[in-house]
């Protein structure tokens, strides 16, 4: 299952962007073995270096009782992020500094969903 983003998908994020800020919903599954924990590590060094891009984690818990889900569809946990722009997550991503750590995320998780929101104009 993937569970980082590539070369060719962060193309068509940023080519297919309606401008303004983006708010990654994050879907995790972790590896039995240490998953929850080596996550939490990454967690830590995201906050470091995904600051100076601008991003804000909003929310971050556990998944609890699925009330409409398929069998396989409930999750470990969920994390969103608010970036000021597509822009600055792909700038972001791009950080040697941030490329750092990645290796905990992908070490982590058995299985993740990464996707961009747009917020709702209401009056």
């Amino acid at each position: 299952m993937a569970v980082d983003p590539r070369g060719a998908d962060l193309k068509r994020y940023l080519a297919e962007d309606p401008g303004g800020p983006v708010v990654m919903l994050n879907l995790l599954r972790f590896k039995a073995d240490g998953g929850r924990e080596r996550y939490l590590e990454y967690v830590e060094h995201f906050r470091r270096t995904a600051a100076p891009h601008g991003a804000e984690v909003l929310y971050v818990g556990d998944g609890s009782t699925a009330l409409v889900a398929e069998p396989g569809q409930s999750w470990d946990a969920v994390l969103l992020v608010r970036y000021p722009s597509r822009q600055a997550f792909s700038d972001m991503v791009r950080d040697p500094e941030y490329g750092t750590g990645t290796h905990l995320r992908t070490e982590a998780l058995e299985e993740a969903v990464l996707q961009a929101t747009s917020e709702w104009r209401t009056a």
